[in-house]
């Protein structure tokens, strides 16, 4: 992972104004983000580059997403050790955390860590999402070499192989193969 250039990005910080979090605004304008602090709750569609919310104070709905569901890198900032407040700020999405009283030294790297984390979460969610599609259309694929076994009165497993490279000569997932064969767009030569 290559670090990434922050210079530009908005952060919006979600905490009470105290001289710790003025001196964290600082830090994160020396690094290069545009920010915003208040202590109400994201309105729908807003969408900042980055989140760092209060932790030890947040509820749901602070932010604009159900728990489980970040749309953006979020860092919470935390004093507290209470279990409680910990899982809160992972159910937000929280990629990394920066313990109060904010010291300079602990933003950048959280900024790094929360950014790369919800990188991760995406691509991972993505990946899981094509192969749930993927396993639905199995189905798809067990019909089409049923059809092509019983056109060529054959095994399945001459079946798989002849969909299969047709799949590949045609450039075509096996899914999208077997759904062109079982709706008739293609007809494999030898089924006729």
């Amino acid at each position: 992972m290559r670090t990434p250039n922050l210079v530009g990005r908005r952060a919006l910080v979600l905490h009470r104004p105290d001289e710790a979090i003025a001196r964290l605004e600082r830090q994160l304008r020396l690094i290069g983000l545009e920010v915003e602090q208040r202590w109400t709750p994201m309105r729908p569609g807003e969408a900042p580059d980055i989140v760092l919310v209060d932790a030890d104070q947040g509820w749901n709905g602070l932010l604009a997403w159900e728990p489980g569901a970040a749309a953006t890198p979020v860092i919470a900032l935390l004093g507290s050790e209470a279990p409680g407040r910990i899982a809160w700020a992972i159910d937000q999405g929280a990629g990394a955390i920066i313990a109060k009283p904010v010291a300079a030294a602990a933003v950048y790297p959280a900024l790094v860590l929360a950014l790369h984390a919800f990188e991760q979460r995406v691509v991972a969610q993505q990946k899981i999402a094509a192969l749930g599609e993927r396993l639905r259309l199995r189905a798809i694929v067990a019909r089409a070499v049923e059809a092509i076994a019983l056109a060529q009165q054959g095994g399945e497993d001459a079946a798989y192989r002849q969909l299969r490279d047709f799949a590949m000569r045609r450039r075509l997932t096996l899914e999208q193969a077997a759904a062109a064969i079982l709706a008739r767009q293609h007809i494999l030569p030898e089924v006729g």
